[in-house]
Parts: C-alpha cells; structure tokens; sequence
C-alpha cells in the first residue's frame, strides 16, 4: 500500500453540496457500463456480421440480417470467449498495480483500451477473424483490471454503512452498460450496418476519458474536488489515526480462509450463470423463442434494466437493515448472495421447459433481475473481510470466475452446432442450476461479513464487522 500526499482541497463539487464520493461512484460506474457495453455490443453484432445461410442451410434466419463473413461455429466461439483470454491473464497484476500503484491510471487504461479496441474492430474484422482476435484480447486486458481496480477505489472511497449502496452503484454500472449497448448495437445494425456499432459506441464512449482524468483520485486525501468535511467523515470512517506501514499480501492465511474461498465459489458459479445470459442471451432470442434483430435487442436489454432497478433498491435495503442494526453485515451478504442464486436457479428449471415466447422472455428477465443481488452480496465482500487487500482478492476470484466465460461460448456451441431446439438449452439450464445450487449452500455455510485478522498481518487482533476499516492508504500526511 503507498501513502498517499494530501492535496489542498478546493472545497468540494459546489461548495460540499455535491458528495465527492458520490461522484467516483457514478463516473465508476459509468466506467464499468462501458467496459462492459463494448464487451457486449460485440454479441450483439456478430448476429449481423455472419453470414448464416453460408455458415447452416438449415439457418432460419432472413437473408437481409445475413453480414459478410463466413464464421462457423468454432470461428465464433473463438470470437466470443477471446476476451475472456485477455480478461484472466490481467486480473493478479491489475490487482497488483491498483493497490500499489494508482486505481484511477489502471481504470483509465481498462476503458481507453477498450474504447481504442472498439474503434479498430471494422477493420480487423475486415483484415482477418485473427487480427479481431487480438483486438478483443486488447480489450479482455483491459476489462479484466476493472474491477481489481474499482475495488480499490471504494475500500478508498466507501464508509462502512454505506459500502453496499455505493458498490452497487459502481457495479450495477455493468447491466446499465449491457442494457443501454445492447439497445443501441441491435438499432445501430438494424439501421446503419455492423461497422457503425462500433465507431459510433466507441466515439462516445471515449467522452469518459477526459472526465475521468480530471475528476478521479484514488483516495480522499488526493482529491482536490471535495469539502474538508467529507474528506474527514470518509477518512476518520476507514482510519484509526494510526501509521500504517506497507503492507505484504499474506498470501497462505487468505488462500487458506474459509470465508475468502466462499467468496471464490460463490463468484465462480455465479459467473457461468451472468455469462450465459450476457453472452448467449441474443442467440437464445433468436434460435429459441424466435425473434428477429430488432426485437431480439430490446428483449435482450430488458433483463439488465430491470437487474439495475431491482439491485439499487435492493442493496438500499441491505444498509438501512445493517445500518439499523436489524442485521449484521454477515446475515446481509448471504442474505444477497442467496437471492442472487436461489432466484435465478429456479427461473433457469422452468426456462428448460417452456418454449412460449412471453413465458421464455418473463422468466429470463427474472433470471437477470434476481442475479442483481449479487452486487451487495459476494461482490462487494472482499472489502469486508480484507479492504487492506481487496483489490487482489477480487482479481484472484475474479480469475478463477473468468473461466465460466472462457468455457460458456464453446459448449453453446458444441450442444447446439447440431441441434438448436430447447432440448439443447434445457441440459446448459440445468448445469447452470447445479452450479447455482452449489453457490447457495457454500457461501451461506463458509461466508462472513467480518474483517479478517490477516487483513492486518502486522496484528493478531479480529475486529468485529461494525468496527472502523483501515486501509494503510488513506493515512494523511501531516
């Protein structure tokens, strides 16, 4: 962890009116939205990129949504999970570099790739599926250190009693981003072709990088743009008032822990789940229940509109109840991550049987929607149990869960190259609602809401999970 040099502050956004952390919060947000819009739009795309009737004669889709390149099936799942090769190499050192070098410059760096990726996808398509390749493992890097990254941010950033509100907010960024490109991708494709998704996404999306630039700091204490009095609240919430000393990642207690390797399992399962949907959703729409581009991405978005509405108030919930002292931090994480499995486990049983078009739309919009919770729930329990090493700790769960991305799109494909029917989908449903099953019974037996001694190696003290955090970082300088 680095000491941070205090900034002469210039009394905040409109004088203190505006909360500062607030505002790292949506730009976060936001930030997290693009990375995973232009992940998404690319699903989107793709649709409109191949040449279906070239690739399957026995394609039913129409000869006008038919694109220009010859993929099949294994050209395409290559396409789809190359990002994710990208994603899992750079989570440990993203980690790394957040906490020991600067959250905000590794954020800059997650969204300008992907922006500078975007950009350059017409044209590598056109060159060769290899060079496309590369420009999506570019993008998978930077993707993969944004949330090592926005974990740092908030253990900076968030008070305790407000740590589920405002990791929400950051991370529900990631459905309104899939919500807002998936909308826009089936429209642009629709009506101006595949290439302008990506020139026209990307152009705006770019709009964040200077914002990010000049509003951003890693820690209260680095940032010009808040009230003395925030800084202090946010400060004195986190810190102790003592010296902390660089801190060495106690690799062994934290692998060995069992409430960290709950938090491992929990993301893991999940994570197949989020991609299936995230990944595959379009093509469900559009082999399964029929529907054509312009519906496929409305219908699509859908889901994750209402993911964004459902996990505010959701985890708004959460704080009031732990805040009031109804509930522990503890009883509220698995209380999340049980309806973050729970629910969509039992949409995924009746998705596997039913073909009707309203019942497959209403199910699957439940399915997301319910997937939601995880946002207060093992997503934002790294912080809890180690805010001195969150960032790591999200990028080595995040690693591990990255490989349900990695494997999704190959066995897609594989049950339904032959066979696109719902008999295919119901075997993908029902591995999707063992893992489901597993997450649920692990992290409600293993999973803590509690900081953990080896947060602070230096010391063999436990604290409780209402007492103050204290990340090295946020130590004034005097």
């Amino acid at each position: 962890m680095k000491v941070e040099k205090e900034v002469e502050s210039n009394g905040g956004f409109r004088q203190g009116k505006v909360l500062t952390r607030y505002v790292i919060c949506i730009l976060g947000s936001i930030g997290l939205g693009i990375a995973y819009g232009l992940k998404v739009n690319f699903h989107v795309a793709i649709v409109s990129m191949v040449n279906h009737t070239a690739v399957n004669a026995e394609s039913q889709a129409e000869i006008s949504e038919d694109g220009p390149f010859i993929w099949d099936k294994f050209v395409q799942g290559l396409l789809l999970s190359s990002y994710f090769w990208g994603y899992i190499v750079a989570e440990l050192p993203g980690g790394q570099l957040a906490e020991n070098f600067s959250a905000k410059w590794v954020m800059f760096f997650a969204i300008a790739s992907n922006v500078a990726g975007a950009l350059f996808t017409p044209l590598g398509a056109k060159l060769h599926y290899s060079v496309l390749i590369v420009l999506r493992v570019i993008q998978g890097i930077g993707g993969g250190v944004t949330f090592p990254g926005m974990h740092c941010v908030l253990a900076h950033w968030a008070p305790p009693n407000e740590r589920s509100v405002m990791s929400t907010i950051v991370y529900a960024g990631t459905a309104l981003g899939t919500v807002t490109m998936m909308l826009l991708s089936g429209l642009i494709a629709t009506n101006l072709g595949w290439e302008y998704v990506f020139y026209i996404e990307g152009g705006v999306c770019a709009i964040w990088l200077p914002l990010w630039f000049v509003l951003a700091a890693d820690s209260p204490v680095s940032q010009r743009f808040i009230s003395l009095e925030e800084r202090k609240f946010i400060v004195t919430s986190l810190d102790d008032g003592k010296e902390h000393k660089h801190l060495k990642m106690p690799w062994k207690a934290a692998m060995l822990s069992p409430s960290f390797l709950a938090i491992l399992v929990a993301h893991t399962c999940s994570n197949w789940g989020w991609y299936m949907v995230l990944v595959e959703l379009p093509l469900y729409m559009k082999t399964v229940l029929k529907f054509s581009m312009a519906n496929n991405a409305f219908l699509t978005a859908l889901p994750f509109l209402t993911m964004w509405f459902f996990s505010m108030a959701f985890s708004k919930l959460m704080d009031h109840l732990r805040t009031t002292g109804k509930i522990t931090t503890t009883t509220a994480r698995k209380i999340a991550t049980g309806v973050a499995s729970l629910g969509p486990m039992i949409c995924f049983i009746c998705l596997g049987y039913f073909e009707d078009k309203t019942a497959g739309v209403t199910l699957m919009t439940l399915a997301v929607t319910f997937i939601g919770a995880m946002f207060c729930g093992f997503l934002s329990n790294h912080i809890d149990i180690s805010p001195n090493f969150a960032g790591t700790l999200v990028a080595v769960t995040n690693t591990v869960a990255t490989i349900p991305g990695i494997a999704v799109p190959f066995v897609v494909s594989a049950l339904t190259e032959h066979d696109e029917s719902l008999a295919s989908w119901r075997i993908l449903f029902w591995i999707t609602v063992t893992l489901y099953a597993i997450e649920f019974i692990v992290f409600v037996i293993w999973g803590s809401g509690e900081e953990q001694p080896w947060n602070n190696p230096s010391s063999s003290k436990k604290l409780g999970e209402n007492e103050p955090l204290k990340p090295a970082s946020l130590q004034p300088t005097k």
